[in-house]
């Protein structure tokens, strides 16, 4: 396997989309391709991968609005947490797997910024796309009380998951 991973500047408020990828099988899976869904589709091309899924961290419209783009010119379906609105095409639910080409990718649902809010953990690398609820300096916003004691445990459990050796890969540029 030829792994690939790639953190791709998508615009709107410093979103990042990524690339993950398998040259060896020329396959790749897009994560949150936000605001600019053809810089991360062209960065796919480049590599000679073929879209097999569009994976959303969470429901927020500055993560999935290249949604429709994306399945416009890969034909991949979207992958998203069970519960999220729209429905996806593939429902992720918490310990949930996918596999690219090689390359295992697990997922934590981890509630609290958003409801259907999940984590990708791809446990060969090492490497966390935590999306927003975690950041370099700072967690995920809150709307209620109620929501940030849910982001608290939901941390809890993620830092309790996570290796001390893991990298963090945000869904923002905060800090």
């Amino acid at each position: 396997m030829n792994f690939i991973f790639e953190q791709i500047p998508a615009g709107g408020d410093r979103n990042f989309a990524y690339l993950i990828g398998d040259r060896s099988n020329g396959v790749c899976a897009i994560v949150d391709p936000s605001f600019n869904p053809d810089a991360v589709i062209d960065r796919a091309k480049a590599q000679s991968l073929r879209v097999e899924y569009i994976i959303n961290t969470h429901g927020h419209t500055d993560h999935i609005n290249g949604n429709a783009r994306s399945r416009q010119i890969t034909g991949a379906p979207v992958a998203a947490f069970k519960e999220a609105m729209p429905s996806p095409d593939i429902a992720i639910d918490n310990n949930s797997r996918l596999i690219v080409g090689s390359v295992q990718l697990d997922f934590f649902h981890v509630p609290g910024h958003a409801n259907d809010h999940i984590v990708i953990w791809l446990p060969d690398q090492r490497i966390a796309i935590t999306g927003d609820i975690l950041f370099v300096g700072k967690i995920g916003g809150t709307s209620s009380e109620k929501d940030a004691r849910t982001e608290w445990n939901s941390l809890h459990l993620l830092l309790n998951k996570l290796p001390d050796d893991a990298t963090i890969w945000p869904g923002h540029d905060y800090g």
